[in-house]
């Protein structure tokens, strides 16, 4: 080695006296094991090399993985307090015409979505209104809506992005609406189901492959909540 090539002494003292600072650089350890690989030449399979590289990779999928797991389980905590919340000012209302206000104002500035709608059914056609979010409709059409006319048994969460909002339940909103979080309602015997609908403009905001346990325990509440007020 000519003495260009040397180290300097203080470099070298350096190193000497912290090598884990060398092995805890991933680009200086690359850099090392190719001038290794070069000074051994081409003909030569550096066995060790390959294990280092795979390793080098497995602990990239484990770290990438960590955070994956560590950002779920915040988002999941997140919503969690963001439901409790929701669950907390709509048990707040005196009245039937509060509790109403609260879930298109705060409730749904809790729940960051764009418009809240709550639907019930009435066997008198006469009673079909559409007034701020509270909307009345004929006996089916929860079941219809929530089927897309397809017959199949509605379920009690149904997240889903959406094209063409209805404007019958939506009102002149349905122009922005791209998904949706439908919340079927049981109001108790002898009374016809509700639906609470919550819309969004973000097309991502409500999709299938979301997880509905948060939505089924706030469906749980409101189902009770409004079983009183409809007592």
């Amino acid at each position: 080695m000519s003495s260009s090539q040397k180290l300097e002494d203080a470099l070298r003292a350096a190193i000497i006296a912290k090598p884990d600072a060398i092995l805890d650089d991933h680009d200086v350890m690359r850099a090392l094991i190719g001038a290794n690989e070069r000074a051994m030449g081409g003909n030569i399979v550096d066995m060790r090399g390959i294990a280092m590289d795979r390793l080098e990779n497995r602990l990239d999928r484990l770290e990438n993985t960590h955070q994956s797991v560590i950002a779920a389980a915040y988002e999941n905590l997140a919503g969690t307090n963001q439901v409790h919340r929701a669950i907390l000012r709509m048990l707040d209302a005196g009245d039937f015409e509060q509790f109403l206000r609260d879930l298109g104002g705060d409730v749904a500035e809790i729940l960051r979505v764009d418009t809240v709608t709550l639907v019930l059914e009435s066997a008198d056609p006469a009673g079909r209104q559409h007034d701020g979010i509270l909307t009345v409709e004929e006996p089916g059409f929860i079941d219809s809506y929530l089927t897309r006319e397809r017959g199949n048994a509605p379920r009690q969460i149904t997240l889903r992005a959406v094209e063409g909002a209805s404007e019958r339940v939506y009102g002149k909103a349905a122009e922005w609406i791209r998904s949706e979080a439908c919340l079927k309602l049981d109001l108790g015997a002898d009374r016809l189901p509700g639906m609470l609908l919550l819309g969004s403009e973000d097309p991502k905001r409500f999709s299938p492959q979301q997880g509905t346990d948060l939505m089924a325990f706030f469906t749980g509440v409101l189902e009770r909540s409004m079983r009183r007020w409809l007592s």
